[in-house]
């Protein structure tokens, strides 16, 4: 495959890339192939990128993890899933899932499941229940805490 770039400007281009928002080392190395370069010329830039503060896992691991929890309002299990999928080590995972407060996260289900039981319209109390948690649980809350905050919830 011919190179549509030059080697300086590949080299701009993924350093805009990068500095742009954070970046896991798979995304990366996706758009490098995409500019049609080899193997060795990917793991060289990708080294370059790394030693200049460009590309660093943890970060990455930490700005996704808080980003989707915040914004999205994604449980623990989903964020894990969607970290391992862009091949972030274990213990990044372990270090970003740090920065989600347990205050913060309780709260945060509290205000899915509140707003997930005033619109739903159904009458049958068990289905209700059962689509709350179903909903709750494929954000990726553990099903054990939603369960148990749901039923403290609809007591009320």
């Amino acid at each position: 495959m011919k190179k549509k770039f030059t080697d300086a400007q590949i080299k701009e281009k993924i350093r805009h890339y990068c500095a742009y928002q954070e970046r896991s080392h798979v995304e990366v190395r996706t758009r490098l192939y995409e500019y049609g370069l080899y193997t060795s010329e990917v793991d060289s830039l990708i080294s370059y990128l790394i030693t200049e503060g460009f590309l660093n896992e943890e970060r990455y691991a930490k700005a996704f993890a808080g980003g989707k929890f915040r914004i999205k309002k994604w449980g623990r299990l989903k964020i894990i899933d969607a970290l391992k999928g862009n091949e972030i080590s274990k213990n990044c995972i372990a270090i970003a899932l740090q920065e989600i407060n347990e205050q913060d996260y309780l709260k945060t289900l509290s205000e899915v499941l509140k707003k997930k039981i005033e619109i739903l319209p159904e009458e049958n109390p068990f289905a209700k229940r059962e689509k709350i948690a179903r909903y709750a649980i494929q954000k990726g809350f553990e099903p054990e805490i939603v369960w148990s905050m749901l039923k403290d919830l609809l007591k009320s």
